[in-house]
């Protein structure tokens, strides 16, 4: 690997910043709504499996009904 000065360092990253596609305001609003929803649905499953695993658990051990 070739050493390189900080500042031709600077300037390589400048160029690649240069020749990033940034997503929209409009994209980047509808993935964090996409991300929310998929956080809310993953937050409902665990909490419906949590629930019946403890009812499998009582029922194991005696304790329920």
């Amino acid at each position: 690997m070739a050493k390189v000065s900080p500042a031709e360092f600077a300037r390589e990253v400048r160029r690649e910043v240069a020749r990033v596609t940034w997503p929209t305001r409009k994209e980047t609003g509808i993935t964090t709504a996409m991300v929310f929803v998929m956080v809310v649905l993953a937050a409902l499953f665990f909490l419906v499996v949590d629930q019946v695993m403890a009812v499998a658990v009582r029922l194991v051990l005696g304790l329920g009904g």
